[in-house]
């Protein structure tokens, strides 16, 4: 036996399916060892383990055996189903995604209010120059009657400093992210331009509040028009804020939102 040759209990092994599994696949002619032992074993060859390798995908993607073998005997009609499974696996993370948010949420309304209140001194330390209190006066005049608002300041207040040091090092993951998709080329719309936004979304869905579409608009465009905050994007990457904004409004537009939410 050559070492390109797998047994069934090899083959098994590697894929994580029963060998009895492998023999229903062999009677239904669907993959069949080309290969057999001295001792007249089955014997797979690179060419079987790569075609049941794209029954086993298919299999967890839940189409029926009865449909496979068509599939895989036409490479057009193999292409478009993996792109139409590709598309309802994405939509699935999107839900499971805002599911975790939701869990992630819940969670976070459930851990008890404590006496500790981090100081301006703390919060200073750990975002250093990109702490300025004047960003929430101003943001409380311009959202302070949106309940968005008043959930992102009910939580803030519930954090420690761990917690605040966790918030900052995720932030700049993300700011980390669209620098990356900004050196990569990546086009507003992208698939890795609409992953960095939906990180972004993340994070504030998760520590702090809700953020609709128009308001992730709203913010988007605020990112490059403001100084302040057009340099934290900017230190990272030059001419990050444009490039972050413009890949916001081309995630929303996408979704079926043009505008921002009233200020």
């Amino acid at each position: 036996m050559t070492d390109d040759l797998l047994t069934v209990g090899q083959v098994a092994e590697r894929f994580g399916i029963t060998v009895r599994t492998l023999h229903h696949y062999d009677a239904i002619g669907l993959v069949t060892p080309s290969e057999r032992s001295w001792a007249d074993y089955r014997l797979y060859s690179p060419g079987d383990v790569q075609r049941l390798a794209r029954v086993v995908l298919l299999r967890r993607l839940e189409m029926p055996l009865a449909d496979i073998g068509a599939v895989l005997a036409d490479d057009d009609a193999l292409t478009e189903q993996l792109r139409r499974r590709r598309e309802a696996v994405i939509a699935r993370l999107d839900e499971l995604n805002g599911l975790v948010r939701a869990i992630d949420t819940a969670l976070t309304r459930e851990e008890p209010m404590s006496d500790y209140a981090i100081t301006e001194g703390e919060m200073k330390e750990i975002f250093g120059t990109g702490y300025d209190e004047s960003y929430d006066a101003e943001a409380e005049a311009r959202w302070g009657e949106t309940d968005a608002y008043k959930e992102s300041q009910r939580r803030a207040k519930s954090y420690t400093k761990e917690q605040w040091v966790r918030i900052k090092a995720e932030g700049d993951a993300v700011v980390e992210r669209f620098a990356q998709a900004k050196r990569d080329g990546a086009e507003p719309g992208s698939e890795q331009a609409d992953a960095a936004v939906q990180a972004h979304r993340d994070h504030i869905e998760t520590w702090f509040n809700d953020v609709p579409l128009p308001m992730l608009r709203g913010m988007g465009e605020m990112f490059s028009a403001d100084p302040r905050f057009a340099k934290t994007y900017d230190d990272v990457e030059p001419d990050l804020a444009p490039y972050v904004t413009s890949v916001i409004t081309a995630y929303c537009a996408k979704r079926g939102v043009d505008e921002t939410c009233g200020s």
